[in-house]
């Protein structure tokens, strides 16, 4: 059975011990943990911190299949001084602050360091965001050429090869998250991505199908087309709310306000088919964790947590070993 786990970026303000408490409480299986929960650089060098973490982790029962560093791994590509976004300050450490070329230099260094935290906590697989240099290309006006485009997508894999290349001195892959304001945000940007990269097998994604389905893609087509680089799997849902007067873009409202188009919901309360989502999960042979990143602006955190992991443990079933048939022959 694949273990539910809790993603902890969105409960950043908690200490470990305190994270791990409560998503014992809400009835987790393990923590996707963020760098907020794990300092990489400790991890990567010190072996007596990795004890602590997990045995702090041991002490509630939990386990930890992946790690992540989204915002480290945003600011290598988007740091780059022609489109570097003061927002991005926020991310890195405060001594950085409009500097960009520190901040990146910062990142890389970062990312690089999260490979050999990742191996010293014994799990394979880092979920991250890698940036685009080509994000605000997206609506291709003032007019975009497809040169542009290819340079965008070459910078990043310039930036990131060498990430990589100590990725996989220490076997563990990259998972991106498939996300607006990455370079792969949809199904042909990921295409695009992977073939960019020639399909290394350190790339692969960070399923989550809340970023698809308010772009008008199908979720469970997604896995199946792209089944060998399901590296890590989101439980996220959307909730569309298209009635003549909400845009699908947003209209700059804050996320939770109801004149949005679309918004972030808890697992089950929005418009993700996720019984399609297993059973394609199934048919790729994915054995992961189902990480749930909750997000939901209208309605509290630990209420929302706890019926997230109830909800992800009723959905999480496996294939059947038998056809149902069978029987009938018999």
């Amino acid at each position: 059975m694949r273990p539910v786990t809790l993603f902890t970026i969105q409960w950043g303000d908690l200490p470990l011990e305190e994270m791990c408490r409560q998503a014992q409480e809400m009835g987790y299986e393990g923590l996707e943990l963020s760098a907020s929960h794990l300092d990489m650089k400790r991890a990567a060098s010190d072996p007596e911190y990795v004890k602590e973490v997990k045995d702090t982790l041991k002490k509630y029962g939990l386990g930890c299949w992946a790690i992540s560093n989204h915002l480290a791994g945003q600011c290598v590509v988007d740091s780059i001084g022609s489109i570097y976004d003061s927002r991005l300050d926020g991310f890195a450490p405060a001594e950085y602050a409009g500097k960009p070329e520190e901040i990146q230099k910062w990142a890389i260094e970062e990312m690089k360091v999260t490979v050999h935290a990742a191996k010293a906590m014994g799990v394979d697989v880092v979920t991250f965001f890698m940036g685009s240099p080509i994000w605000k290309y997206w609506y291709s006006f003032p007019q975009t050429s497809e040169q542009m485009i290819e340079e965008g997508y070459q910078k990043v894999k310039e930036l990131w090869s060498p990430i990589m290349d100590e990725f996989d001195k220490c076997g563990v892959k990259l998972a991106l998250e498939v996300h607006p304001t990455e370079i792969a945000f949809d199904y042909w940007s990921t295409k695009k991505l992977l073939d960019v990269f020639e399909h290394r097998p350190t790339l692969g994604i960070n399923f989550d199908p809340s970023h698809l389905i308010w772009q008008g893609l199908d979720p469970a087509v997604f896995i199946l087309d792209f089944a060998a680089r399901i590296y890590h799997v989101h439980v996220k849902d959307a909730k569309l709310n298209l009635n003549g007067r909400n845009g699908i873009l947003g209209s700059h409202i804050t996320f939770g306000d109801q004149r949005r188009g679309w918004n972030f919901v808890s697992p089950g309360h929005g418009d993700v088919d996720f019984d399609n989502i297993i059973r394609a999960l199934n048919q790729i042979g994915y054995d992961g964790p189902l990480s749930v990143e909750w997000e939901d602006s209208g309605m509290q955190r630990n209420f929302g947590g706890k019926e997230a992991c109830e909800f992800t443990k009723k959905i999480n079933f496996m294939p059947s070993d038998v056809a149902f048939d069978d029987a009938i022959k018999a």
